[in-house]
C-alpha cells in the first residue's frame, strides 16, 4: 500500500494522530484518557509512517532505540511511585509541587510523571514489536 496519495496523505495523519496522543496523555486521570490510551495512539501513528515511508525513516524520526524509550519510561513511572516513600507517606501516593514559573503557579504532580513514564513505555515497547513485525515483513 505504497501509493502516491497515502504517502502525502500519512505526514498530516501522523502529526494529528501524535498530537492527539499528547492531548489524551494530558487529561490524565480525572478524565478518560492516560498514558497507556495516549501511547497506543502514538504507536499506531508511528505504524502508519512505516507503512508508508518504511522502518528506516520511523528509526529516524524516533531518534533512540524503542526500548531505550521504553526503558526510561519505566524508570520515571517507578520514581514517581519511590517520591512519595521518600515522604513518608505509602507507595504510589501522589505529590503535588506548585513552582512559580514566570509569575504563575504551575501545580505538577507525581501522577503525572507518572503517566508520562507509562506513555513512553507504551510507545517505547509497542513501537519495538511494530517495526520488528515490519522489519520480517519487508525482507
Amino acid at each position: 500500500m505504497n501509493t502516491l496519495i497515502f504517502r502525502t496523505v500519512a505526514p498530516v495523519i501522523v502529526s494529528l494522530m501524535v498530537l492527539f496522543s499528547i492531548f489524551i496523555l494530558l487529561r490524565g486521570h480525572n478524565e478518560p484518557g492516560g498514558g497507556f490510551i495516549g501511547g497506543l495512539i502514538a504507536v499506531s501513528a508511528l505504524a502508519i509512517f512505516a507503512v508508508a515511508y518504511g522502518v528506516a525513516a520511523v528509526r529516524r524520526a524516533i531518534v533512540f532505540h524503542p526500548l531505550s524509550i521504553a526503558g526510561f519510561g519505566l524508570l520515571l513511572a517507578t520514581l514517581s511511585g519511590m517520591a512519595s516513600v521518600f515522604t513518608g507517606v505509602p507507595f504510589m501516593t501522589g505529590l503535588w509541587v506548585t513552582p512559580s514559573l514566570a509569575g504563575f503557579e504551575v501545580p505538577l504532580a507525581t501522577v503525572m510523571s507518572f503517566d508520562i513514564g507509562v506513555y513512553l513505555v507504551v510507545v517505547g515497547g509497542f513501537s519495538s514489536i511494530a517495526l520488528a513485525l515490519e522489519e520480517r515483513d519487508d525482507n
